[in-house]
């Protein structure tokens, strides 16, 4: 049997549900700033934004930061371990963004409830026993035994 048809170690047993909720939720973020992203530089192109320049930066910057959770997302579900850093790093860097929203006095406020509880249910997803075993993430001091 050649590699391609040889299953990975990981296929035997099935992707636990606490990493694909994960993927999806970075998977989700991803898309809302693709959305975002693309929403800003139509707005900067075909619309009067106060700074033309400004709104097309935004979203082509929306757009390309969207790469990390979409990517993450991805290698979740293939079990990359290399997954869990981008993974975790965008959840990080959104719960200031949350907190920001939550102080606007206007409709931002259920954007940021909403992101906080995505962010803070995906990062307890993500640290999970059961997300790194499946992972493949060694613990610190947990050498493999040969």
């Amino acid at each position: 049997m050649s590699s391609e048809q040889t299953p990975a170690p990981e296929a035997a047993e099935p992707r636990p549900r606490r990493l694909t909720y994960a993927a999806a939720l970075a998977g989700l973020e991803g898309l809302a700033l693709v959305v975002g992203g693309v929403w800003m530089l139509a707005l900067g192109i075909t619309g009067d934004p106060d700074d033309r320049q400004q709104a097309v930066t935004g979203g082509v910057t929306l757009i390309v930061l969207a790469l990390l959770p979409l990517l993450a997302a991805r290698g979740l579900l293939a079990r990359r371990s290399w997954s869990r850093g981008p993974a975790v790093i965008t959840q990080i860097m959104a719960l200031p963004v949350a907190y920001n929203l939550l102080q606007a006095d206007s409709l931002a406020i259920p954007g940021g409830i909403a992101l906080a509880l995505v962010a803070v249910t995906a990062l307890v997803l993500l640290v999970n026993a059961e997300t790194t075993r499946a992972l493949g993430i060694q613990g610190p001091g947990n050498v493999p035994q040969k």
